[in-house]
């Protein structure tokens, strides 16, 4: 076999692969001969039949399988051997598969297309500067945050009038001219308020009795799931809904608050944990704290990749990717999506690449001990909110076995790379705390996006 790249790019190359028959030849015969021996055939005995029979029914096919082995193996062999690193995977030239004669040809030629990974030269240090912030809470937003907990673990109790939050049980019925439809769409539902997302409409079930009726354009009150379950419809028909609906209130349910006893502290913390209400409020403050500082340590996280990914200034093979991804998609997909999506594609795949180089420079590989006692103490967790437990022993199984699932494996690699990749940021670039609010973090983090 002869092997030829030609560079068609800065990043994009041709490999060229000549088959000769001298390479195919003997394994072709072998396979014909060990199919001669094991077929059936009437009027011959087994393993009897002519070998030119054989090859009628069967040669074509035996070539093009040897051919195509050959194809793969050289292919990714030179590949390796060159220590090429190549993104994607080979496009074949397609044209020139469409003009074989796989009855009369004895040569064969192919080309395949890749795609190069650009080389990537990036580092972190002190000169690196982020800002990390520390996102306040405020008593106001505390106080929230503990009655929200409060209506939680509350009970459900009539109301005489409607009020934002509450749950109305009603009737829809679909409306013409103003008047309720003949053989129209009538259905009893639960309503809750706080679902709706046109804020016009929600302020007319505000302020309402049993026995009230309102008109309301059900379709623009929120997402396709909820009209659909409030009509006894089904999602697919929401779309033609143009009507307007008349809901009719039949009862109103409010959800009242817990009070602040230890037989709630209990009940969300466990007996004795906390005891009284101080307690529960710097309890729920530890853990806003928790989360907000995991939220502003993402934020970091990301202003770290956007830098790197800045910095790095890599190129792509972006005619070759676009055209790989339309084949790679399990889905049919149009070069509309592709372009329409390639950017963030683009994006991450830079990532991925930066990523991997900071990992081997640095030192972060995972080794099989690490990953294997970090999905023990994930699995742990998950036993330990059953109230249950394991030995070493079976959890060590438990874990190979969830280990050999390629995609929870990869979901496992992914959280240790994550924070091994957080623990050098923090460990090597320069950082500068900034205290803020939480609306005015939000804020950020929507600007960012942008």
């Amino acid at each position: 076999m002869e092997v030829v790249k030609k560079d068609t790019g800065k990043l994009s190359a041709e490999i060229a692969i000549k088959i000769q028959e001298k390479d195919y030849k003997d394994q072709v015969e072998k396979s014909l001969k060990n199919y001669r021996k094991q077929v059936n055939l009437p009027g011959f005995r087994k393993g009897m039949v002519p070998m030119g029979m054989v090859k009628k029914m069967v040669g074509t096919n035996i070539l093009v399988e040897e051919i195509n082995r050959l194809l793969s193996s050289k292919l990714q062999s030179y590949i390796t051997d060159e220590k090429m690193e190549i993104l994607g995977n080979p496009l074949p030239k397609e044209e020139e598969a469409q003009a074989i004669d796989w009855e009369s040809q004895k040569e064969f030629d192919f080309t395949y297309e890749i795609g190069l990974a650009p080389e990537v030269k990036i580092s972190l240090s002190d000169k690196d500067k982020f800002d990390k912030y520390n996102i306040q809470i405020a008593d106001k937003m505390l106080n929230e945050q503990m009655d929200e907990i409060a209506k939680r673990y509350g009970k459900m109790v009539p109301a005489d009038v409607s009020a934002e939050g509450d749950m109305l049980y009603g009737k829809f019925e679909e409306l013409e001219k103003g008047k309720v439809k003949e053989d129209g769409i009538s259905n009893s539902t639960v309503l809750n308020i706080a679902t709706i997302d046109n804020k016009k409409e929600q302020k007319k079930l505000i302020g309402l009795k049993a026995g009230d009726s309102v008109s309301l354009k059900v379709a623009q009150l929120a997402s396709e799931n909820y009209v659909a379950s409030w009509l006894g419809i089904d999602v697919s028909e929401v779309k033609d809904i143009k009507s307007d609906f008349n809901f009719t209130v039949e009862k109103i349910n409010r959800m009242e608050a817990a009070e602040y006893t230890q037989e709630l502290f209990d009940k969300i913390y466990g007996e004795g944990v906390v005891k009284s209400k101080d307690e529960f409020k710097a309890k729920i403050k530890e853990e806003m704290e928790k989360s907000f500082a995991e939220n502003a340590e993402q934020l970091f996280e990301r202003d770290v990749q956007d830098h790197l990914i800045k910095k790095a200034k890599l190129d792509l093979p972006d005619d070759f990717m676009k055209r790989w991804l339309m084949t790679a998609n399990e889905k049919p997909v149009t070069k509309e999506q592709i372009e329409e999506d390639y950017e963030d594609y683009a994006r991450g795949l830079k990532w991925q690449l930066i990523e991997n180089k900071l990992i081997k420079e640095n030192g972060l590989e995972l080794n099989q001990d690490e990953v294997v006692e970090h999905t023990k103490g994930l699995i742990n967790q998950q036993l330990a909110g059953m109230g249950q437990m394991m030995d070493d022993k079976e959890l060590t199984e438990t874990a190979m076995r969830v280990l050999s699932n390629q995609e929870e494996a990869r979901r496992v690699y992914d959280q240790l790379y994550s924070v091994k990749l957080r623990k050098h940021y923090n460990e090597t670039v320069k950082i500068k705390e900034r205290n803020i609010s939480y609306d005015d973090f939000v804020k950020l983090v929507e600007k960012k996006k942008k």
